[in-house]
């Protein structure tokens, strides 16, 4: 979720430039994008139909997709009302799980968010999950989960104790500007930054997974290069369904909506309800372990590095 920009590290900095100089990175906002598979009759595209000229069938009910599994340890980043955290506790049965937010401290959180108070007791009280404040996304050491000595853990990688799955959903850095490009950059380097700290907390043969909501301007941000240039590789990616998460509603970076006569919470767009994507993202030279493994090669409505 939101946090305040720092000074970008250098190296990061002439990435992000770098993917500014790709031709067609950018829309101006000045006028509708043109598309450069223009046909020949004049650029406009005919509307494909059916053999048969009747209604196109719907499309066929695809499988919901749960890139983790209860036993893991899941670091979720930048986790706003912790909605999503508390549906992974109570409805998926996670037992090892850190939810991070970038607020220093819990009556911070619950000033933003109200309604989190629910969130975080839930997530309490499982043993093995607990919420850590004022964490930065994209700068610090790499993270670690660090059990309680009571709890018998699941672990492939005991002495470092890093993550297993690192979930970041929905980054976004608040309307820092109105300009596009400006907003762009602005994404892009949070992405950046997430991706160099996620490698430093992920266990060997774990995945990074980032979700995003489909169309511009998210598909400016180019989160497949980024990741590509940060030291991963795209493993697939796949729909991000959030009926099948109980309880979570997209929390927006600034807070909640407001009625701005009434003061009541409420009335804002729902997010849950926008087509998103997640990105599945692995370590350079790595090979994802665990039941990820097999659900990859199971999920029809998935796309490899190779698309």
């Amino acid at each position: 979720m939101a946090k305040k920009r720092k000074a970008q590290h250098p190296q990061q900095a002439r990435f992000v430039d770098g993917l500014r100089k790709k031709k067609d990175t950018y829309h101006t906002g000045k006028g509708p994008r043109q598309d450069s598979r223009a046909s020949s009759n004049g650029g406009i595209k005919k509307k494909v139909s059916g053999s048969s000229g009747g209604p196109s069938r719907p499309p066929p009910t695809i499988k919901p997709t749960i890139p983790f599994d209860p036993k893991e340890r899941i670091l979720l980043m930048g986790e706003g009302d912790l909605s999503f955290a508390a549906s992974l506790v109570t409805a998926h049965n996670c037992e090892y799980l850190v939810a991070t937010v970038h607020e220093k401290n819990e009556a911070m959180l619950l000033e933003k968010y109200p309604h989190a108070q629910a969130h975080l007791a839930a997530i309490k009280e499982q043993p093995g999950c607990s919420v850590q404040f004022n964490v930065d996304a994209t700068r610090g050491p790499g993270l670690t989960y660090k059990p309680p000595a009571e709890t018998d853990v699941y672990v492939a990688d005991v002495q470092s104790g890093r993550f297993d799955r690192i979930l970041f959903n929905f980054p976004h850095v608040g309307g820092k500007s109105t300009d596009v490009n400006r907003q762009v950059r602005y994404n892009q380097e949070l992405l950046v930054g997430f991706f160099a700290r996620a490698l430093k907390s992920l266990a060997p043969g774990g995945s990074v997974i980032v979700t995003l909501f489909e169309g511009e301007p998210y598909t400016l941000w180019n989160v497949r290069d980024l990741a590509r240039h940060s030291g991963l590789q795209v493993e697939r990616s796949f729909r991000f369904q959030a009926h099948v998460y109980p309880g979570y509603h997209h929390a927006r970076t600034l807070g909640v909506v407001k009625n701005k006569k009434s003061g009541e919470v409420g009335g804002g767009w729902k997010g849950e309800e926008r087509p998103a994507r997640s990105y599945v993202f692995i370590k350079k030279g790595d090979t994802i372990t665990g039941p990820m493994a097999k659900k990859a090669k199971e999920e029809p409505d998935s796309d490899s590095d190779f698309d």
